[in-house]
């Protein structure tokens, strides 16, 4: 096992990272990196756009670390909204994070708390994808190898979010609208969406969030947004057990004549 030295500091922190499985992370991660910068850097310069100092732009993005939630507060901390709704509307944008969470504590139930706290805050979405897709089969779960390929995608996610952040906060005052970044950012996040919708639920979930938030975009507090995802997460809870049932009566072998 090659394992990537780290500092006792560090050690804290990380767990045991298998150097060659960092390395395949952080490729697998590569080809989503243009809608990851994409995205950071519409974030950033809305953050400025929206009334944030740099200095607050700067806390906001290295704290949070949560591109949607960011976006879906940041018109209503512009409008003066109460500060109970901009939390709720933020829970709201990452409950998704609580399934991916539950998907990925056996791989981690192992590690101290704080490992698992900074793990919590690193986590993203695509980072879940491509981890489940490698290691969602395991026999054995909690291995320096997973470990280390779950860093090394946190790593390429990371580091590409923050610089675009940073860059699009710097550049705020001089890009001009007529760029059309919030077109980029909309591409942007369709293409980080597209491979999380590999269900009936999650399709499910996504048209009945996207017709809402059209439908009742003129709510007051940007509600409309609040009201659209609680009903998406709703209407794939619901289905999911009919759609298991159904894939599992589809896969289940006929009985011999």
């Amino acid at each position: 096992m090659n394992l990537i030295p780290l500092p006792a500091w560090a050690a804290q922190y990380v767990p045991p990272l298998d150097r060659d499985e960092f390395a395949i992370g952080a490729r697998q991660m590569l080809p989503a990196s243009i809608a990851i910068a994409s995205w950071g850097l519409v974030t950033g310069v809305a953050m400025v756009k929206s009334g944030l100092s740099p200095a607050m732009a700067l806390f906001m993005t290295f704290t949070v670390f949560a591109g949607s939630a960011q976006l879906a507060t940041l018109p209503l901390l512009a409008l003066g909204t109460p500060l109970p709704i901009v939390w709720a509307t933020a829970l709201i944008v990452n409950l998704r994070f609580v399934i991916f969470s539950a998907g990925l504590r056996p791989y981690f139930a192992g590690l101290t708390l704080k490992q698992r706290l900074f793990g919590g805050y690193l986590t993203g979405d695509l980072n879940y994808v491509l981890f489940m897709g490698r290691y969602g089969n395991a026999e054995t779960k909690g291995t320096p190898q997973q470990w280390g390929f779950w860093a090394g995608g946190i790593a390429t996610n990371w580091t590409c979010w923050q610089v675009a952040s940073v860059a699009g906060i710097a550049l705020a005052s001089v890009i001009p609208q007529q760029w059309g970044l919030e077109l980029a950012a909309v591409l942007a996040l369709v293409a980080v969406l597209i491979p999380l919708s590999a269900n009936a639920p999650a399709v499910l979930g996504v048209l009945v969030t996207g017709a809402l938030s059209i439908i009742l975009a003129g709510l007051p507090m940007r509600l409309g947004l609040l009201v659209s995802v609680l009903a998406g997460v709703a209407a794939a809870v619901l289905i999911e057990p009919v759609a298991y049932r159904a894939t599992a009566a589809f896969k289940k072998p006929e009985a011999p004549q």
